[in-house]
């Protein structure tokens, strides 16, 4: 062999090391690139990843502020954690402020808001440098919500201890003005720096089977809507062009269902007032079954599904707290289609979204992002954000929207929902009460309307799920009520 060959065969094997060094080198440069670069903000954010955990703990975590009052905030602790969280206001603001943990995480504003709670966010990466260097103890930024602390504490006073959810928006802006949800817990218990105890409340209340973790007014199991779902079908109505509120319906006290032998009634039993026939307009403010199944039927449900979706139905939503989406069910017959017209079947929705729809009407047909922040303050008083209001969609005309307008409000004066009145206030509104199941399951009684006084407007949506089914117990009797409080604290103050 020659000293050629000999030489290339010996270099052959260093080429072949080379070759896996240099594959190794860029394999572990990729690796420490991803992990650095690409994955840092998630390997941050995991819940399993426990020394950024306990390493949040040792900075002063910002305030959660409503109209100027802390309703969390973090004070100095007697152990390693350095930092303690504290809610002042527990319950009334549980399911808005959510809780901050050392074991189980954290919901709510603490959950969404958590890297600029915590200073971490991008938008604060220079702020946490030019603290370093000048020697400051690194703190994270405020919150101020949008809630108006009148209309909470309205909203809680009146709900009581049932079942239930509240939601107040301002039509204009889409700020989210209040979220009560009942029943509800003490954000405190979860602020403990004894994971054990942590984890203990949070095993009973997760098993509680009122079920006081569930924000009702956002999340958990979806409300059959009721008659307040007539809102939707009635705009697809008027939209379509082919109905107006005059249009006239078939008046019986009962009907039976094409291809079924299950009958359909008014909730009164009896015909929707006088008349072998009935206006659109009548059947709405009266809440009537009978004629709205006519009606679904008429437009089918791919109209009120495309109006459902116009006002946001199937949309999962940041305010920035996680709004399920509402649902309008598909591949109907046409009993199934009647009944969804008067919110039955399987039609689900959360308080939210009814709030949604009617703020949207309140809005002249024009829908906003509903939001929960009003601005994020460094703690040297910057203002780090400050959302601007968000356009959402135009799910109905503005024609369209006054002749709404004025059909809630007959039925707020001379309708089904006369308990939501307020003198000098000018109200619209609706009552929905939806059967929620078979063995005589407690309906959901409902309201939904909007309040305006001067340049000022509110919309609100009420459910309550009471014990049991009590005779009297009507949505305008529970319901409209706790509606007119919200509306009266948002207007006065």
């Amino acid at each position: 062999m020659s000293n050629v060959a000999q030489e290339q065969s010996m270099r052959r094997p260093i080429r072949r090391v080379s070759t896996l060094l240099l594959i190794m080198f860029v394999g572990l440069f990729g690796s420490s690139t991803m992990i650095q670069a690409v994955q840092a903000d998630a390997l941050h954010a995991d819940p399993r990843n426990t020394r950024t955990l306990y390493d949040s703990f040792a900075v002063e975590r910002g305030s959660i502020v409503v109209d100027g009052v802390q309703v969390a905030l973090s004070e100095p602790s007697n152990d390693q954690f350095e930092w303690q969280r504290q809610y002042p206001a527990g319950e009334l603001y549980a399911h808005v402020t959510g809780y901050n943990t050392l074991g189980q995480g954290n919901t709510g504003i603490e959950g969404a808001m958590n890297s600029e709670l915590t200073g971490t966010a991008s938008s604060q990466f220079l702020d946490q440098v030019l603290a370093t260097l000048t020697g400051e103890s690194p703190a994270g930024s405020s919150v101020e919500l949008t809630i108006d602390a009148e209309a909470q504490r309205a909203a809680a006073a009146a709900l009581g201890d049932r079942e239930g959810a509240v939601v107040a928006l301002d039509p204009d802006t889409g700020d989210v003005l209040a979220m009560y949800s009942s029943p509800t817990f003490d954000p405190n218990a979860f602020a403990s720096h004894d994971t054990a105890a942590v984890t203990e409340v949070y095993d009973r209340l997760i098993s509680d089977p009122e079920e006081p973790l569930q924000n009702r007014a956002i999340a958990g199991d979806l409300f059959f809507p009721g008659s307040v779902f007539k809102v939707v079908v009635l705009a697809a109505a008027l939209e379509s062009g082919r109905f107006t509120l005059e249009s006239e319906f078939d008046n019986p006290a009962e009907l039976q269902l094409p291809q079924s032998t299950s009958v359909i009634r008014n909730a009164s039993r009896e015909t929707c007032g006088p008349g072998e026939t009935v206006t659109l307009e009548t059947a709405f403010i009266l809440s009537c079954n009978i004629p709205f199944a006519q009606l679904g039927l008429e437009l089918g449900q791919d109209a009120i599904a495309q109006q459902a979706a116009e006002f946001g139905y199937g949309e999962t939503l940041s305010i920035p707290l996680t709004v399920l989406p509402s649902t309008y069910p598909t591949d109907l017959d046409d009993a199934q289609t009647m009944l969804t017209s008067f919110g039955q079947y399987d039609v689900r929705v959360t308080p939210m979204q009814i709030a949604m729809t009617t703020a949207a009407i309140a809005n002249d047909g024009t829908m906003m992002q509903p939001n929960m922040i009003d601005r994020v303050l460094a703690p040297n008083l910057d203002v780090v954000a400050a959302p601007e209001p968000t356009i959402l969609g135009n799910p109905i005309s503005a024609d369209v929207a006054v002749q709404m307008r004025e059909t809630m409000e007959l039925g707020v004066r001379e309708g089904l929902a006369t308990n939501a009145q307020i003198p000098g206030v000018t109200v619209g509104g609706k009552t929905g009460t939806a059967e929620t199941g078979e063995n005589n399951e407690p309906f959901n009684l409902w309201f939904t309307g909007y309040g305006e006084l001067d340049d000022r407007s509110v919309a609100v949506a009420v459910v309550i799920v009471p014990d049991e089914n009590i005779v009297g117990d009507t949505s305008n009797v529970v319901a409209a009520p706790i509606g007119r409080a919200v509306i009266e604290a948002v207007l006065n103050s």
